[in-house]
């Protein structure tokens, strides 16, 4: 008869290893204890731990410790670092330089029909800030994907409200403060954690098919602009002249009213004063101003000559310009 398999078995050997195949696991188990019951947060980052999914707590950067085997999680959170996020192109680095790539897709987020009915094509960057970790993770499913959604929604609308020329040129900076405004609004009412830094509108041009049309309209427009700036130089010279000639004018006008107002008024004086003096004495008034009517009148008389009934040559009476007054002598 064949003799009993147990028979063949070391069992001193089994004895000898029961004790290391018991310690073994242990030893793993105390290992994997070990590495899962610490973690590390990098200094421009966050963690969120959570317990069997729930949050309990949110960690600065440093090494914290957590429950092992996986009852703790932590998930870190760049919370210091600006991200960003590009439409309507895309960099990539390659071989530790950046390019610039843009290809059908990205043209469909960057095309857009303005409010004067142009297509135009618009490349912005949104540059955010994760504010709150916990509202990040979980308030929605996808938060960069909602992110894109609504600031691709926004500069749409931001756009079909402005003109094609505007966008174009001078309103460039208006059309990315009202977009990052617009959109900082929409992340609150979200409730999404997230702070908007800047958006910045990198390239707007017009759709390749119609450039050549839009070069020329510019070149018109900038005509236009050169045109209105030479009327303008030339209204601010006439314009200031003209005024300043009326200026003079009515101030010359203004002196001369004074001037004949003041001397009306004087003359005003000087009679009152005269009658004044008349009815006081007007003897002596009478004489007076006659005499000063005569030192008036006689200088201006030139000569006068008085001719004698009884002789044939004039006699000088006065020679006012040459000499002194000379009177006749007496008979």
């Amino acid at each position: 008869m064949p003799g009993n398999p147990l028979d063949n078995i070391d069992w001193e050997a089994i004895r000898a290893y029961r004790k290391l195949i018991i310690v073994v696991p242990l030893l793993i188990l105390g290992a994997v204890g070990a590495i899962t019951s610490y973690y590390i947060v990098q200094p421009e980052e966050e963690a969120v731990v959570k317990r069997f999914g729930r949050v309990v707590a949110q960690k600065q950067p440093g090494l914290h410790f957590k429950l092992p085997y996986g009852i703790d999680t932590a998930q870190m959170v760049p919370t210091a670092r600006v991200l960003k996020q590009e439409f309507g192109f895309r960099t990539e680095s390659v071989a530790g330089r950046t390019q610039y790539r843009k290809d059908r897709m990205h043209r469909d987020e960057s095309l857009m029909l303005t409010g004067d009915l142009k297509v135009i094509d618009v490349e912005w960057v949104v540059q955010y800030r994760v504010s709150d970790p916990n509202k990040f993770l979980h308030q929605v499913r996808q938060p960069e994907q909602t992110l894109r959604d609504v600031s691709e929604a926004v500069m749409r609308q931001i756009v079909g409200n402005s003109l094609g020329s505007d966008v174009l040129t001078e309103k460039r900076v208006q059309v990315a403060n009202s977009a990052r405004v617009e959109l900082q609004k929409a992340m609150d009412d979200f409730d999404l954690g997230i702070q908007i830094s800047t958006i910045e509108l990198q390239d707007v041009t017009p759709p390749e098919p119609v450039k050549p049309a839009f070069n020329e309209v510019n070149q018109a427009e900038q005509e236009r602009e050169r045109f209105i700036n030479e009327a303008e130089k030339r209204r601010n010279q006439v314009i200031p002249r003209a005024e300043g000639q009326a200026q003079q004018m009515i101030a010359e006008a203004q002196g001369y009213a004074a001037r004949r107002v003041n001397a009306a008024r004087g003359e005003a004086d000087r009679f009152t004063a005269i009658n004044a003096a008349y009815r006081e004495s007007p003897d002596v008034t009478r004489q007076r101003m006659y005499l000063e009517m005569i030192d008036q009148v006689l200088p201006n008389a030139g000569k006068i000559f008085i001719l004698d009934e009884n002789q044939s040559a004039p006699l000088p009476l006065l020679n006012l310009g040459d000499s002194p007054l000379q009177l006749p002598a007496k008979r």
